[in-house]
């Protein structure tokens, strides 16, 4: 992987054998084996270099970068999905975008700051970790910034509470709920018990 200015710059080797054991040899040699489709154009099967790659794995969803293909111009690029197999990677596949048609991308949530709410006994709890959006290929974050720090217990934060770059679309309604905090479990129970004797309390009363 190198850089050209402001583009990184990605080698790959066109694949001719698509065998199983072909691609355990890819691998086996520190390569990895993936797909190019999209942009109208025919799919081109691939290899790239393990390390190399790896580094754009994070960015790579929302990061455009050129693919270099022997024998053709540069190819410009987002990580569509990669392919594990428990915790190693085994393929990849390779978006190819016109940098003048808008995309449709998952960008990973980055979660800020501190909940209030976790101060006084809370527990903040993750219902998303990405979000789809739709943007320009040059528009497009590399992560969404979420402030959870002034989240008290039983406060929300929604989709609607993100502030997003101009141009920047989100696929989601405004009501979806990214972040909460919560009371613990064996607290709320025991506050309900406290409600109930409460109650019969006052009925014996």
């Amino acid at each position: 992987m190198s850089s050209k200015g402001n583009n990184v710059q990605l080698a790959a080797e066109i694949r001719n054998e698509f065998t199983r054991a072909a691609r355990r040899s890819i691998r086996q040699n520190g390569g990895l084996p993936g797909v190019v489709y999209g942009s109208d154009s025919e799919s081109i099967p691939v290899s790239v270099n393990l390390k190399e790659t790896a580094r754009l794995f994070q960015t790579g969803r929302s990061e455009v970068f050129d693919l270099n293909i022997p024998g053709s111009d540069p190819v410009p690029v987002l990580i569509k999905d990669i392919q594990k197999r428990g915790e190693k990677v085994i393929h990849i596949d390779f978006l190819h975008i016109s940098m003048n048609k808008s995309v449709r991308v998952s960008i990973p949530l980055e979660y800020q700051g501190e909940a209030i709410g976790t101060k006084s006994g809370g527990i903040l709890q993750i219902q998303e970790i990405v979000l789809e959006v739709e943007g320009m290929p040059g528009d497009l974050p590399v992560t969404i910034e979420a402030d959870v720090s002034g989240l008290e217990i039983g406060d929300k934060l929604t989709v609607a509470d993100l502030k997003l770059p101009s141009g920047i679309t989100l696929m989601a309604t405004g009501e979806e709920v990214l972040a909460s905090v919560n009371i613990p479990r064996a607290v709320e129970a025991a506050q309900a018990n406290d409600e109930k004797a409460e109650e019969a309390s006052e009925i014996k009363s």
